[in-house]
């Protein structure tokens, strides 16, 4: 089985999350921000976008690629055997102003607001899970992370 040394899982991580150049493989040319999608199911590795928002003034919302825990929100990348990835503060999407219901399990970081025009990069298991419901403010909270190993 093929795979990433630790390390590099981390230094990969450390550039698509908060623009760090990998020495001797890459600088960090490219896009500044992220773009994130509440999902009320797995996306699977497909990268699938048929369950993504679920109410009417959904949007996808932007996040920086740095470490700066501020609008648009940062990342804190750690290493170890696996290398996991967390916003560095909460992440609020607008709130529901309509009576949709339902439950986001999962969130996607994209290269785009468009939700037409991008697939997914990574995505992650929502920590706490998501109830949504009129006049509610959904969440992503430092609890929740992306990893790889």
């Amino acid at each position: 089985m093929a795979g990433k040394t630790d390390k590099f899982e981390y230094d990969f991580g450390k550039l698509v999350f908060n623009g760090v150049a990998i020495t001797n493989v890459c600088a960090t040319a490219g896009t500044t921000a992220w773009w994130l999608g509440l999902m009320t199911a797995d996306p699977t590795e497909a990268g699938s976008t048929a369950a993504e928002g679920g109410y009417t003034a959904y949007t996808r919302v932007q996040t920086d690629r740095s470490t700066v825990g501020t609008t648009p929100y940062g990342w804190a990348v750690s290493s170890g055997t696996v290398m996991s990835a967390s916003p560095v503060g909460n992440i609020d999407f607008p709130q529901v102003a309509t009576t949709s219901t339902g439950t986001f399990t999962h969130f996607m970081l994209f290269p785009s607001s468009a939700a037409q025009a991008s697939s997914g990069l990574y995505f992650g298991t929502i920590s706490p899970n998501i109830n949504f419901s009129q006049n509610v403010t959904p969440r992503i909270t430092t609890a929740s992370s992306i990893t790889e190993d």
